[in-house]
């Protein structure tokens, strides 16, 4: 699919085509399960849609090229908001109000970074927002955005920056990756191509929190560009009940939806009856995690084969921020599962065989370049090697927002050398390390979370699945091993999550630590210095829901664990 078939060079070009083209066809749908157990419905038509968004635009006290930061809560002020800010010709920055828990923090240093001169939130949050901002900027409350304050706004150019969006922060403190319209309507079409989505017939369907990068291209930016009916709900909702989300997939035939790894395991492991779902008309559900767990995969298609889901309806696949979100996925096809040799990985070399660490493949990317590449040296290496992955291609941010070194770092890398059909640059580093086996990338985990022991790569998330095998109160998906200093090499640390912790005797403790050591000393031969198991939702994630392993490093080397299960 190329551009010319989007509703137009620039985000507000699109709103303002489908307005005139079908005014009266729903454009956004929010169910609200807070208002309504049963989800009460709150929508907005093209037409109306762009009404609101011009009412926010006119009042906000901005001049092209300021930020707006959004912080709504989920649902259609949000939409309103942010593509309001983009129409009066600000940068919008798609945050979340100040009430998501745990997070103060991270919205303090974004607000500080990315200095807004206005926020957008809505009437019930206003006083939350302006409390958290003390007066530092103005405050537009979308669903009453109240009188004009600067109107028209220049028209905007394929150009200019539409977004900042902020990393989560996984490894490092979050950075605003600056986004133009160009660079995400080309992302659109690199979803459309890839995915082979149809717009004539697609319907989105999204709990992903609208500041996330997935969840804002899934739930707002694509049925934006393609004039696609965007059905919303908040992910609390999925979260008190995650039927809800399959439920919503089922009521939309030709839906297509996207969820991180622990989502199907949710789904799978929380949804009773699943058999009475309806999901036979599913589209697809895009898997955008790394690592994607195959077992959860394997689960989650068992589970709800009776309800008419094939596995092929799966599609992995491999995306960052800094890419606006999209880089690679694989076929209409059952996902592809490949076994590769635990010590040959460990060396940097993927060898498939009958036992050793199961990755699941994410595909090739589409209207993009992906090349595998020796991180200190720069030089691309051949099918079978381990490297840090590389992108170039029109979807790539242009850098970080005031940040020339890292973005220079990050965005500006250049192979060493000539190699035929690849530019020389620029590339952007992803920080990932992956491998292309039969012609498909492999996900292996992040550069700055591999475990070094002894001159061997560990992978963090091989390990902390190993743990997590120990017993079936670990719970799945909430283990962090991380390396720390020791006294003459590198050793290595697991904290999990039990279920009952609060049940175990220190005698059971003491055992399953017994147990989580030895299998990981018999699966890799690492020698752990410590086990922690802790009670559920002490290891810390990110905003986007992945383990926060460099926080939970800093949390055990400060002794808050040992103090607080001390208490």
């Amino acid at each position: 699919m190329s551009l010319q078939h989007l509703g137009g060079g620039t985000l507000t070009a699109c709103l303002r085509h489908w307005a005139a083209a079908t005014p009266d066809e729903p454009a956004v749908t929010f169910l609200d399960f807070a208002a309504d157990p049963a989800g009460r419905r709150r929508g907005l038509t093209w037409r109306r849609l762009a009404e609101r968004v011009d009412a926010v635009a006119a009042a906000l006290p901005v001049r092209p090229g300021d930020r707006v930061a959004v912080l709504c809560p989920q649902g259609t002020d949000y939409v309103t908001g942010f593509l309001g800010a983009v129409a009066a010709g600000a940068i919008a920055v798609p945050l979340f109000d100040p009430g998501l828990p745990g997070h103060a923090g991270r919205l303090a240093a974004v607000l500080d970074d990315c200095a807004p001169a206005a926020v957008v939130t809505t009437t019930a949050a206003h006083a939350a927002v302006a409390d958290f901002l003390d007066g530092a900027v103005p405050v537009i409350a979308a669903d009453r955005p109240g009188p004009t304050r600067s109107w028209p706004a220049p028209e905007a150019s394929p150009d200019d920056v539409a977004y900042l969006q902020y990393t989560s922060g996984s490894t490092r403190s979050p950075a605003g990756v600056v986004l133009t319209h160009a660079a995400v309507l080309a992302n659109v079409a690199q979803v459309v191509s890839g995915l082979g989505l149809d717009p004539e017939t697609a319907t989105t369907v999204s709990w992903l929190p609208l500041f996330h990068d997935m969840g804002l291209v899934l739930g707002l930016i694509t049925p934006l560009a393609l004039g696609l009916r965007s059905v919303l709900m908040d992910p609390l909702a999925f979260i008190e009940r995650p039927v809800r989300w399959l439920e919503l997939l089922g009521d939309h035939p030709g839906a297509w939806s996207a969820a991180p790894n622990f989502a199907f395991h949710y789904c799978a492991t929380r949804v009773r009856e699943p058999e009475r779902l309806r999901l036979g008309a599913v589209a697809a559900i895009v898997n955008g995690a790394e690592p994607i767990n195959p077992d959860v995969l394997d689960r989650f298609h068992t589970t709800f084969a009776a309800a008419g889901y094939a596995p092929e309806k799966t599609r992995p696949a491999y995306g960052l921020a800094e890419a606006t979100v999209f880089v690679t996925t694989g076929p209409a096809a059952a996902p592809k599962v490949t076994t590769f040799d635990r010590d040959a990985l460990a060396t940097g070399t993927a060898r498939p065989a009958g036992t050793g660490v199961r990755l699941v493949a994410c595909g090739v990317p589409a209207g993009q370049q992906v090349a595998l590449v020796d991180p200190n040296t720069a030089v691309p290496l051949a099918d079978g090697e381990v490297g840090e992955i590389w992108v170039h291609g029109p979807n790539v941010g242009a850098g970080y927002w005031e940040k020339p070194l890292e973005s220079t770092e990050t965005f500006g890398a250049r192979l060493a050398g000539d190699h035929p059909g690849l530019p020389e640059g620029p590339w952007l580093r992803t920080g990932d390390l992956g491998v292309r086996h039969d012609g498909e990338l492999y996900i292996a985990g992040r550069i700055k979370d591999l475990i070094i022991v002894d001159g061997r790569n560990h992978y963090p998330q091989d390990v902390e699945a190993t743990a997590a095998s120990a017993d079936p109160a670990i719970r799945p998906g909430s283990v962090a091993a991380f390396a720390v200093t020791g006294a003459d090499t590198e050793s290595v640390v697991v904290v999990a999550e039990h279920r009952t912790h609060d049940a175990l005797t220190e005698d059971a403790e003491r055992a399953l630590a017994v147990a989580v050591r030895r299998l990981v000393s018999d699966a890799h031969g690492l020698s752990l210095r410590d086990v922690l198991l802790v009670p559920a939702g002490r290891v810390p994630r990110t905003s986007s829901g992945k383990i926060a392993r460099a926080a939970c490093r800093d949390r055990y080397l400060a002794g808050d664990y040992r103090k607080a299960l001390a208490r």
